[in-house]
């Protein structure tokens, strides 16, 4: 495991000669690994969503520190080839060697299909992750706006949020069964919506906290491309504080990318 320390600069301005806190984002690398694991169960959650839980002994090291890592999952596409797709790590139970994936229950797709035949004992690729981003936790507010793709990303965030934390929270869904209770020990406000442009309109319209605090946004490539631009333009947050991420983009398989680099 490698680890890199990454300054970031205040996210308010230095003020007379006081100098504002330097936080710390932190940048843990791992070796690239490639892992089987096997199906435990699988639980529906929602409408859209299907949560499938892996085991296996290939779990023994599997690391996930950071609620914006990714892994990639192999399924066989429908020329029988595998096909790779980047998912969240909901949760990893280190002690119970156990995984767990949300998928996203599009109307076709290699992914999709499988989570809906997925049986216990089903076997899958697992790689990764990479590296975990790993965002300090002390901020005065932090900001989880996505859509649904993002969901399995806020709702472990949330979690693992210490008490008394304040977190804004943003999400677009079109379909209202997919609106969750999202587990939280933090003082939340949570917004749904259900379209991308009610999502950005309500971007435009928040009123963030006082205080430093961190933004984190993820969803379409486009609609995450006019989110950095609300953020920074608009609302002045600091580059700095902000993490934008495009999950995927319409009309393209497999997309990932990070906005803010």
């Amino acid at each position: 495991m490698i680890v890199d320390i990454v300054n970031y600069i205040a996210f308010s301005a230095c003020l007379m000669n006081h100098t504002a806190p330097v936080r710390r984002v932190q940048r843990v690398r791992f070796e690239p690994r490639r892992r089987t694991a096997y199906v435990a169960r699988t639980d529906p959650v929602g409408a859209s969503f299907i949560r499938v839980s892996f085991t296996g002994d290939d779990l023994h090291d599997f690391q996930s520190l950071s609620f914006d890592d990714h892994v990639k999952v192999g399924v066989p596409g429908a020329d029988g080839q595998m096909v790779l797709r980047d998912f969240t790590p909901r949760s990893f139970d280190a002690t119970g060697r156990e995984l767990t994936i949300e998928f996203a229950l599009h109307a076709q797709g290699p992914a999709s299909d499988w989570a809906r035949r997925a049986r216990p004992g089903d076997a899958l690729m697992i790689a990764g992750p990479r590296g975990s981003f790993i965002v300090p936790q002390d901020p005065a507010w932090h900001l989880l706006a996505g859509d649904a793709s993002a969901l399995p990303a806020m709702a472990r965030r949330l979690e693992e949020l210490p008490p008394g934390t304040q977190a804004v929270v943003l999400v677009q869904v079109p379909d209202v069964s997919d609106r969750r209770a999202l587990q939280t020990a933090a003082n939340v406000g949570v917004q749904w919506v259900a379209s991308g442009a009610e999502w950005i309109d309500a971007l435009r319209a928040l009123h963030l906290p006082s205080g430093e605090g961190y933004a984190w946004c993820a969803g379409e490539a486009s609609l995450m491309k006019l989110a950095r631009g609300v953020l920074i333009d608009q609302h002045r947050h600091p580059r700095e504080a902000l993490r934008v991420a495009a999950y995927w983009k319409d009309g393209v398989s497999a997309f990932h990318e990070k906005l803010d680099d």
